[in-house]
């Protein structure tokens, strides 16, 4: 999908990841595809340096990426999905979803009462 943006383009892309993208190679590959490397830093020796994150969208990326990994955390620990239970791609697909749609009624009182207020 990173292939597909045109260096050329006057919007800037950004990418976001976890600490195991943080490496040279991949950082320098995506800053030649005039690619953000937004990806959480390494304590030591990390590829990401002052470029990226002197800039306050770095900070907001980090902030988005917690928001994204809670429900496959939640589906994980709560839903079961930690070890595959059924064997095939469409059942454990099925599962998934499953377990997902699970994770958005257990939040919907909380985003109902958002909406009331």
């Amino acid at each position: 999908m990173i292939e597909r943006h045109s260096p050329g383009s006057t919007r800037r892309l950004t990418v976001g990841g976890d600490k195991g993208y943080d490496t040279a190679d991949f950082v320098a590959n995506l800053r030649t595809m005039c690619v953000t490397p937004h990806v959480a830093q390494k304590v030591k020796g990390s590829a990401i340096d002052n470029r990226t994150t002197r800039h306050s969208g770095y900070a907001v990326s980090q902030r988005r990426r917690k928001l994204i990994e809670e429900p496959f955390g939640w589906a994980k620990s709560i839903g079961g999905l930690a070890r595959p239970k059924f064997k095939g791609v469409a059942r454990q697909g099925f599962f998934f979803t499953f377990t997902m749609a699970a994770y958005d009624l257990v939040r919907l009182p909380k985003l109902l009462g958002a909406l009331a207020a």
